[in-house]
């Protein structure tokens, strides 16, 4: 089993910050955030359907490295020359701990109240470990409080196991802001250096390929944040000046065939790569994807400017940080559901190639996958607004009073 075939990016992912050009925001790659966010959800939703068994799906972990290069894009495209001073320094750290630790906050407490769940009813205990053992020890909890389960500190993947890439992405946040504090114009050559050694010390130490997490996470991180970093150091002008014009004269086909073409490049690479050392390139692919949809010059970088798109982007973090709960509490009911009617949904599968619980082939897989998407999106959105947006706005105030 690979890594994060269970469990879990920055924004990863998750990338979780949108930045700004030119007075404009990144809305292409908001959108594109959700896509990530959505395909990294599939990846870990145990099917024996053909998309969940498909090698693009199977390799769709790389997605969180687009998280990676994302987020150093965006947060040197913002902060680059806004980190001199040690105020500015504390209120940055702040701003960004409130935009990932709330929702982490609330996602442990939602995996505690379940084990507390199935102390009171051994009905929900499965065959699976007893409550508060494996991966959701005391031990664990502490380390995941203290967002420590993605640089080292853990042997395995714990509680809400994509929060591996938060814990990387946050403390590669606060090395970009002390080598900006430190180096100044100079911090350029960091970024350089992180984006060479790191994927050699991958290469080198990694026996998973790119699938790594609460081991080599945070040098996987800062691979692609430090190449997202130095393309907005020497882009962001550049990308500035080519969307004012295309913002003047509206998609053109030479963008349209760049991007299509990008599209297929992504594609085939995932699919080919996930599984070798071939993936080391994948922060690389997508610089250069990001590089292309920052300029939105093609008729995909419109689509993906549509309302619904851009609801997925505002949603990513949240679909990223929930995901993981969601797909086990749908197994948790249709596993009740099977053992009242014997309807056949859930059971011993093959997971590329690996033994696991979940939903069947055909009709039953792909309407689990449906149903899993749907409520995922859902949910998303009421942490979305309940807890992503009040927190960030309440840590914006406070860092305002340092």
């Amino acid at each position: 089993m690979t890594q994060t075939a269970f469990l879990n990016p920055s924004d990863a992912v998750v990338s979780t910050h949108t930045g700004t050009i030119a007075g404009d925001r990144f809305r292409v790659l908001d959108s594109w955030r959700g896509i990530c966010a959505l395909l990294v959800a599939l990846f870990h939703f145990p099917t024996a359907s053909t998309v969940s068994q498909s090698s693009f799906i199977g390799s769709s972990y790389l997605f969180v490295d687009f998280f990676f290069v994302l987020s150093g894009f965006v947060i040197a495209s913002s902060y680059a020359d806004r980190l001199g001073r040690t105020q500015e320094v504390c209120r940055f750290a702040l701003v960004r701990f409130g935009r990932i630790y709330p929702l982490h906050l609330v996602m442990i407490a939602a995996f505690a109240a379940f084990e507390l769940l199935r102390l009171v009813l051994p009905q929900l205990h499965g065959t699976g470990a007893a409550p508060f053992t494996g991966g959701f020890d005391l031990r664990s909890l502490a380390a995941n409080l203290l967002l420590l389960q993605g640089v080292g500190f853990e042997d395995r993947l714990t509680w809400n196991a994509p929060s591996w890439s938060i814990s990387a992405e946050f403390f590669a946040y606060l090395l970009f802001a002390g080598v900006l504090f430190i180096a100044g114009a100079r911090a350029w050559i960091w970024f350089v250096a992180a984006a060479v050694t790191a994927p050699l010390f991958l290469l080198g130490f990694s026996t998973h390929h790119m699938d790594v997490s609460y081991d080599f996470g945070f040098i996987r991180c800062l691979y692609g944040f430090s190449l997202g970093a130095l393309l907005a150091w020497f882009q962001h002008d550049s990308i500035a000046g080519a969307r004012q014009v295309l913002a003047a004269n509206g998609p053109r086909m030479s963008w349209t065939v760049a991007e299509i073409v990008m599209v297929v490049v992504i594609a085939l690479f995932v699919s080919l790569a996930g599984d070798n050392d071939a993936g080391i390139a994948a922060p690389l692919v997508f610089a250069l994807a990001l590089f292309l949809f920052a300029h939105e010059g093609g008729w995909i970088s419109a689509l993906l400017r549509t309302p619904l798109m851009l609801t997925l982007g505002a949603l990513s973090y949240s679909i990223y940080m929930v995901h993981i709960f969601v797909q086990a509490r749908l197994i948790n009911v249709a596993g009740l559901v099977e053992r009242k009617l014997g309807l056949g949904l859930v059971g011993d599968i093959v997971l590329r190639g690996e033994p696991a619980t979940g939903f069947g082939a055909g009709w039953t897989g792909t309407v689990a996958i449906v149903v899993m998407l749907l409520t995922t999106i859902g949910v998303s959105w009421i942490t979305w607004r309940f807890v992503e947006m009040p927190a960030m706005a309440w840590f914006r105030r406070l860092s305002k009073r340092i």
